[in-house]
This record gives C-alpha cells, structure tokens and sequence, in this order.
C-alpha cells in the first residue's frame, strides 16, 4: 500500500439511514430483510450519520493532486444481492466508492486488513469490537445531532488512554485513584507511552500533513483528553518520541469534552468511555472505542 494513500473502510449502516430495514431485519428475521431491500432497491437511501464524514474525505482528492490519495471502502453484512440498494445510492449520491465486501451475514471486519486500511467505521458494536480485538483501528459510531459543517478542512480529535496510547495509566487510575495516578505519570514523563489502537491511524493523517505546510494542511488533528497537569508532560514527550505531529492538544481535567469539539469543529472524535461519548454525540459525529479496562468489565 503506497504511503500516499489513507484507506477508511466503513460499514453500510454508517454510511446511510438503514434503520427502518434493520427494525425489519430484528423483527422479522433475515428473509424478511432481505425481500424489504430487494423490493426497494431503486429507492435511494438517506444520509447516514457519517455520510458528511466520508463525503468530506473524498472531496480531499479534489485539492490533493499527486500529494496522496483518500480511498473509502464500504463493508457490509449484506449479500450481493440486497447490498444492491446500497451500491445505487452510493452512486445517486456521487460518491466514489468502488470498492467493497458484503459478507452476506458475516462478520465482514475480516476485510480491513487485506484493503489495508487505516480506520474502520461501523454501526454494529460486536464488528467494532472484534476489530479492536485484532489489533486495527475502530470504532462503533453513535447516533449524533452534529451539524453539517461547509468547510473543506477535515478536522479528527483523538481522546488519549486506550485510544492513541495504550490503558496503562488508566489501569492505575481505575485501581489507585487520581492521586497515584498523577505521582506515577509525572515520574514516568520521560517514558513514552505504548501505542494505542489508534497510534497507526494518527501516524497515517501525520504521513498526509508532512506533504503540506502546517497552516495549509487539508487535515487537522486534536488530542482532548481528561488528562491535566502534571500528568500532561508524558503526553507530549510520547507524542514527540513519534515523531508525530497532533495540531491542538486540549488537557481538560475532567471537564465535558461537547463544547470543546464543537468549537474545535470535528468532523469526527474517538473515545474509549462510553460516558463521554454520550455527551460529546450531541455536538459532534462520535465513535466509541471499546478497548481497554473501562470496556473490559462489560465483555461478557
């Protein structure tokens, strides 16, 4: 895969409105389903919540010339056959995606590594968490009352523990408290943190950034965490033992994150509590990372 390229797969669910289909298919079994998407394979879908997502991602390629590439996947749980209406409507609509995997019922996260991409975005938690459990990048994308934003800048916040890094501190936090988990960070803050599932997919917007400018740069990234002083410093020396550039870093101290992804202006965040992801979907497109020992306790 060229260096120059960011490859985000996302599910068929994320992409449109399959609501009223999916109550059919939980109501009435996938036969049922499957007759309902056939019957209304020639009407177009509605926009789902990260279809702005995507929309803006593709529209990159327009200013993007030689620099680099953006390619969306579609994966689905669809067959061929009822994944039809979906290949319409992405085509009603303009878009271009020209590849895809429908799984016909099966779990069509297997898919993300041969397409090598980065990131995958869906609406089914069990696909995101099989996922993570893979060792690649995704999260379960949240129903949301984020507005459209016009502009043409794509704007990613990161949380930090168990998403761009990994749970270690957390693991402290949870087991000790606030207090030990500030002595330890602050005397490990010359120790960079293990990488989280994310890591590789900041590393790949990173990749896209070095082709411009700072204040040029078609993507802009942000780390808001719940994270302040002292424990800040580990942070920023990890991120700079990566070599990896992050454009804003908001340290909140346990404040909402909701006003300050709406100010920032994300098009998407990624987060591993569900808690603040609850909040931060009412202002921006969120998705919940279900890693680390916050989501542990709630695996069956």
């Amino acid at each position: 895969m060229s260096n120059k390229k960011l490859v985000i797969a996302i599910s068929s669910r994320a992409l449109f409105d399959l609501q009223a289909a999916h109550d059919i298919f939980e109501r009435d079994g996938v036969d049922a389903y499957c007759q309902y998407q056939i019957e209304h394979e020639s009407e177009v879908l509605g926009k789902g919540v990260a279809f702005p997502l995507v929309q803006k991602l593709l529209k990159l390629n327009e200013a993007a010339a030689d620099k680099f590439q953006v390619e969306v996947i579609l994966l689905s749980r669809n067959s061929a056959d009822t994944g039809l209406r979906v290949f319409n409507s992405i085509e009603h609509y303009g878009l271009n995606i020209v590849r895809a995997a429908f799984s016909g019922g099966n779990m069509p996260y297997r898919y993300v590594r041969p397409f090598g991409a980065h990131l995958f975005l869906s609406a089914d938690p069990e696909d995101v968490r099989a996922a993570l459990d893979s060792g690649l990048a995704a999260a379960t994308i949240l129903p949301s009352k984020a507005k459209d934003c016009d502009d043409a800048l794509v704007r990613i916040a990161f949380d930090g523990d168990a998403v761009l890094f990994s749970d270690e501190a957390e693991q402290v936090y949870q087991k000790s408290g606030l207090a030990e988990f500030e002595a330890t960070e602050k005397a490990a803050a010359e120790k960079p943190l293990p990488g989280g599932p994310f890591k590789d997919f900041l590393a790949a917007l990173h990749n896209i950034q070095s082709y411009y400018p700072a204040k040029t740069s078609p993507i802009r990234t942000a780390l808001v965490t719940a994270r302040c002083a002292p424990t800040h410093e580990r942070v920023i020396k990890t991120l700079r033992a990566w070599d990896i550039r992050i454009d804003e870093a908001l340290f909140l101290g346990g404040r909402p994150k909701g006003e300050f992804l709406a100010a920032y202006g994300a098009d998407l965040f990624v987060d591993d509590q569900q808690g603040h992801c609850d909040v931060a979907s009412e202002f921006v497109l969120t998705g919940h990372v279900p890693n680390g020992v916050s989501n542990n306790k709630n695996k069956a």
